[in-house]
């Protein structure tokens, strides 16, 4: 894919620039370490390579809004503890068993209830929200918990387009002028907008001497070259597209070209994965999480579904076919073998971190299931 976009003009004046430093400021003494690297990860314990969770505050049947909020919370502290780098959260609407619909909100609340885990969005989506509004959101969480926020963006809607509309109030801008709503949102990071450009003299309020690192979020191969060109840390939706993953990544780094923000290439990838004590009861939860994706597919998305109901539905050939081809891309089973895939996974992949999901049923299952794969892969080792 090439970037005809690059030689537009953006409408107020302005072309596509690169990003700024970013990057944390000194926290207190129970904050993170004001030497360490904003945006690449350190392995803790005997892992081989620093493990992050992308959460969903899942919804399951039987269960509240509130409920899913509570356990995320509970899910954060907990990976504080067992040594996961950082905790992502994901815009989503009129999903039902999806309560992260406000990111920043979320990440607010999160930041207050934990000291050292890196959070961040996984992601905004830029094209819902005027980028002022984005840079004034994520300035607030880096005065509240600096050197702690990442701010990942994606350029989907993450929803379907009537909710689309609905959240943009008549604007006509889309994934298409992705590049320019980020070059706007990173001069509003910077402060740094050139003279004569029509929002020179505004400024997004908080912010301060350092702001959060940007993130490119995608599963295909546009925000894989833009993240390249502009030297930013890049995250692939391996767990839900899955064959794009290698290619998207090589498309990265080809197109890498060294920035303020990094000398190197940076590419953690997101993985559906899901450990159990118990065999077979892996594959059993995982169930649920193909069935809500299903329901998703077909355009009725619900709240998770039970693994009772799931083993109960009655699949068509297509939708068992689509559940098949769904459970053999996430890693699941005991947790030994979960380590394992995992890491066969970054090495045939080559990502720099992992960053584990398990949009499954049951609250206790998923801080269970997390707390393996952490021990498994050496988190506490």
């Amino acid at each position: 894919m090439t970037f005809e976009d690059e030689q537009r003009t953006e409408r107020s004046g302005t072309e596509p620039t690169g990003i700024g430093t970013g990057g944390g400021t000194a926290g207190s003494d129970t904050g993170p370490d004001p030497a360490a690297d904003p945006v690449r990860g350190t392995p803790r314990g005997s892992a081989p390579a620093p493990l992050s969770i992308l959460d969903l505050a899942t919804v399951g049947i039987g269960y509240s809004p509130g409920e899913a909020l509570a356990t995320t919370t509970a899910l954060a502290q907990q990976a504080e503890q067992l040594g996961y780098h950082r905790f992502w959260v994901a815009e989503h609407h009129g999903m039902p068993g999806v309560a992260s619909s406000t990111p920043a909100v979320l990440l607010a609340h999160l930041g207050a209830r934990t000291s050292t885990l890196r959070l961040g969005s996984g992601g905004v989506m830029l094209p819902n929200h005027a980028p002022l509004a984005i840079a004034e959101q994520f300035g607030m969480l880096e005065a509240l918990h600096p050197g702690r926020i990442d701010l990942g963006l994606g350029r989907a809607p993450g929803t379907d387009m009537a909710t689309a509309r609905a959240l943009r109030r008549g604007t006509e801008e889309g994934p298409d002028d992705f590049p320019f709503q980020l070059s706007e949102l990173t001069h509003f990071l910077d402060g740094d907008f050139p003279d004569g450009h029509p929002y020179a003299r505004l400024t997004a309020v908080p912010r301060d001497a350092s702001r959060p690192p940007v993130w490119l979020l995608g599963s295909s191969g546009f925000s894989a070259q833009l993240a390249g060109r502009l030297g930013l840390p890049f995250a692939f939706a391996h767990h839900f597209s899955a064959a794009n993953t290698v290619p998207a990544l090589d498309l990265y780094r080809s197109s890498f070209r060294p920035s303020a923000v990094l000398d190197a290439p940076y590419a953690l990838i997101g993985v559906n994965a899901v450990a159990s004590e118990e065999p077979g009861q892996a594959l059993r939860l995982a169930r649920s999480s193909g069935l809500a994706m299903l329901r998703l597919r077909k355009g009725t998305p619900d709240l998770i579904p039970s693994p009772e109901e799931a083993e109960a539905y009655p699949y068509s050939a297509a939708e068992s076919e689509f559940m098949k081809g769904w459970l053999a891309n996430l890693v699941i089973g005991l947790p030994g073998e979960v380590a394992d895939g995992l890491e066969e996974l970054r090495k045939r992949t080559g990502a720099d971190e992992l960053m584990v999901t398990s949009h499954i049923h049951g609250h206790q299952n998923r801080l269970r299931s997390y707390r393996l794969i952490a021990e498994a892969y050496g988190l506490t080792g």
